[in-house]
């Protein structure tokens, strides 16, 4: 990890942000602290390859599932929208400068909302998340999810053709792009697999 990317994640500001999150973040399911981390990794690996604002990604990454817990719930229609919101309010009540970036960069994450990523930064974090539903990673939260909800194998073959197999022309930058399509050979080859085992059986 570069010295740049180490010095953001020691900062005070991304402590505080770090430490924020965790108040809403659930320690694990499909859109836990786990992923999130991912997701911070991911997205701070593309942000340096593509000349990003680091910082503004670190933070943006930490915080732009916070409202998913409240979706979850049924409490909010929007997490994208709602997690950008309390960032930025968040980031403002601790003097931080580039609080409309980051709010910016969180509202257009969502594979959902639709919102199109417009900046450099934002189209960073979108990659990073949706990269984090392909691949081996990908493949066992899908799986996850199902358990929690209650979806058959079936049904969740066709969630992986619904929006897993999409999301690889979705991404926005070069790097990402590289990173999903390897990820997504991965779930083509999977998905194979385990349609050959289950017609074998019938």
């Amino acid at each position: 990890m570069k010295e740049d990317i180490y010095r953001i994640l020691k900062s005070e500001i991304f402590k505080k942000a770090y430490e924020y999150a965790l108040k809403h973040y659930r320690k694990g399911g499909t859109h836990g602290l786990d992923h999130v981390l991912r997701v911070l990794q991911l997205a701070l690996k593309i942000g340096e390859a593509e000349g990003a604002d680091l910082e503004v990604i670190a933070l943006a990454a930490i915080l732009h599932d916070i409202a998913r817990p409240l979706e979850e719930e049924g409490l909010i229609e929007d997490h994208a929208v709602e997690s950008a919101k309390m960032a930025m309010q968040f980031l403002k009540s601790i003097g931080y400068p580039k609080a409309k970036e980051v709010y910016d960069v969180i509202i257009s994450h969502s594979f959902s909302s639709g919102i199109e990523a417009k900046s450099l930064e934002a189209k960073v974090l979108s990659d990073a998340d949706k990269i984090d539903a392909i691949g081996a990673v990908g493949i066992a939260r899908v799986f996850m999810y199902s358990g929690e909800h209650g979806r058959t194998i079936e049904e969740s073959i066709k969630h992986f053709y619904d929006k897993i197999l999409r999301l690889k022309d979705l991404i926005y930058t070069k790097t990402g792009r590289k990173i999903a399509e390897n990820r997504h050979k991965y779930t083509e080859e999977f998905l194979k697999r385990l349609k050959e085992e289950l017609s074998s059986e019938k």
